[in-house]
Parts: C-alpha cells; structure tokens; sequence
C-alpha cells in the first residue's frame, strides 16, 4: 500500500460503484491512502452488505444515484471536482444478464457514456479508468490467454454488454480524450475475496450454504476461470491511473489483470479449496438440467503481459494465497459480523 501513499494522498477521486464488492474495497484503500473520495453508486443490495457492514462510507462523500440519470450524474461529478474517475458501476452478474437484458444493457453501455461524457466536460478531470472484464473477448475456448488486441464479443447478453462497453470508451479516447486527459480501460478475471454476497458467485453461494448446513451446488465444475484475489486487480487499476497522469498518451488504452496462468484453476477445484479453508461444507456437482442450463464459457484465460512489462505489474497473491485470505475473511466475519471493517483495513494492510 505504502509505493501509492505519495500518489494518492490529497487526490479528488471519483468512484462509481462504491457500494459494490469490489468498489467498497477499492473505496476503503483510497480512504486508507488519504485520497479525498467520492462515490456514486446505488444504493446496496440487500444484507449483509460490504459497504454497510465495514461502513465503508465513514470518512467518503457518499452518494446514491444510478449512473444512467444524466443530470444528477453530471451534478455529482462536477460538484466533487475530481481529478481521477475510477468507474466501476455495472450490472456485474452473467445470469442476471439472462433475466434482465436491457438492464444491463442500459447499465452497462448508456451508463458508461454517462460517465464518459460527464468526466469529458470538467477540466479538473486527468485521468479516466473504465473497468470492464475479462468476458470482453470473443471467447473461442482457447487453452491461452486472451491479449488486449484479440476480438471483442460476447455470447450472452453480460459480455456483449461490456464489450460494447470497450467500443464506448475507445470511441470517447479517440473523438473527445486528448493529450491532455488519459482514458484507459481495465479487464480484470474472476475476483474473490472477503465480503462478496453477490448471487450467484461461487464463494458468496458456498458461505451462505455453509451458513444454512446445505451442499453448496456447484454450476459449471469443468470451467476454467482466472481467479484472482480482489486486491491484485485493485492494485493495477490504481498502478494504471498513476501511470496515466503521468504519460496519458503513453498508457491510454485496454489493459488486463489477471492471474498468473502457471496452473489452471477449474470451479471445482476452487470450491473444494474454499470448503477446505473453511473447515465445514460440502459441495454439490449435479450438473444443471437443460432448463436450468445458461451458456457460459468454458475455458477463459488472460495474458497480462502487457501490465508486466510495461507498467511492472504482477499479481502477489497466487491462487492458494487468494482463498487463504478470503476463507479467513468470512469466518471470522461470521463469528463477529462487526468485525467487517477492521477485517478489511488488516488485509489492505
């Protein structure tokens, strides 16, 4: 945390999706480096909830709005003057995507225009990083990683929407972003970590299983993923925006962070890791019958090279070391649920 101390301290960052998993943990590490943030999000879904739970709106301009209404959007953003636009709202959930096609298309592109075309407009705005993801790619079910020039695609509605995302942002770089403003875009993997209660998301579904003394099912063992813990791809996303203030001509484009992809990790292995770690729990591997059965990729693999070589980034948490950490989170949350917050500050730490 200490390399982007220097960096951050001071800075007016704006975050959309605060309230989100991953928003709530990057929201805490920039409180924690003494960055002056705002959030713009909706509100939670539901409990238990991170941002909630850790409060992690204590100490951060807190706001609840939908990134797809223009005017209050706009008056957020121009009221918190911010230099740096980290935007990580989204409708994140592959299934959801199924039941909800123009929601998350609405959410996901419309929204990240909104972003985009507010950010463009404030002269105090430097540097601009739109988190997408992995499913960005035209997935051919390829043993290697995917590289930020590959085709963008997407079969279901989830990963078209984000790469429609990535045209967005490309189109705003080149027509509106110049020397002088940075726009960059991050693909990030499967992320896991303490504080995730999102639905259908493997280690949220165990812990809740866990929690009630089911089997926990498990959809999809065969599928390769690249899972990461949540803090590796959050530490590329600041490296990035450090960099891009820096060099925005230099380092403006797309970018991945992934894992390092030394040993593929299948669902089914991650979960009994999970169950494992825990200490109780059991899995349940029944396939899903064809009503029931959603498509989603099977193997799907990162080359983060380019993060590697050109701004020194790597991964520091293998694969047993990200489910050592988020096992430990959620056990000692569920014996002390007012734990949340220090649990969050220990691991930032």
């Amino acid at each position: 945390m200490s390399e982007h101390l220097d960096f951050y301290a001071g800075r007016r960052v704006f975050v959309t999706g605060h309230t989100g998993f991953k928003g709530s943990w990057l929201t805490a590490w920039l409180r924690l480096l003494g960055a002056h943030v705002t959030g713009y999000a909706l509100p939670p879904e539901g409990a238990p909830s991170l941002f909630a739970d850790a409060r992690i709106g204590d100490g951060v301009t807190s706001i609840f709005g939908d990134i797809c209404d223009e005017g209050p959007l706009a008056r957020a953003m121009a009221e918190a003057r911010p230099e740096i636009v980290l935007h990580l709202a989204a409708q994140a959930l592959v299934r959801r995507s199924y039941a909800r096609p123009l929601e998350t298309f609405a959410t996901n592109v419309l929204g990240t225009a909104r972003v985009l075309e507010a950010a463009r407009r404030l002269p105090s705005v430097r540097v601009v990083v739109v988190v997408t993801t992995d499913k960005c790619y035209e997935n051919h079910e390829w043993v290697w990683g995917y590289r930020e020039t590959d085709a963008l695609g997407g079969h279901d509605t989830y990963s078209a929407s984000k790469a429609c995302a990535e045209l967005v942002a490309a189109a705003y770089r080149r027509s509106f972003y110049g020397r002088e403003v940075a726009l960059a875009t991050a693909r990030a993997g499967n992320v896991i970590g303490g504080g995730d209660w999102a639905e259908d998301r493997i280690v949220p579904d165990i812990v809740r299983s866990v929690a009630a003394g089911e089997p926990a099912r498990i959809r999809h063992p065969r599928a390769v993923r690249p899972w990461q813990h949540v803090l590796d791809p959050l530490s590329g996303y600041l490296l990035l925006a450090r960099r891009l203030w820096d060099d925005p001509a230099g380092y403006s484009g797309a970018w991945n962070f992934g894992p390092d992809d030394a040993e593929p990790t299948t669902v089914h292995r991650l979960a009994e890791a999970i169950v494992r770690a825990l200490g109780r729990g059991s899995l349940d591997l029944a396939e899903p019958s064809d009503g029931e059965r959603l498509h989603e990729a099977g193997a799907l693999r990162l080359d983060c090279s380019k993060a590697r070589s050109r701004l020194g980034w790597r991964p520091l948490l293998d694969t047993d070391r990200a489910i050592q950490l988020t096992s430990a989170w959620y056990a000692r949350y569920l014996e002390d649920r007012g734990r949340a917050r220090s649990l969050v500050e220990e691991q930032l730490r």
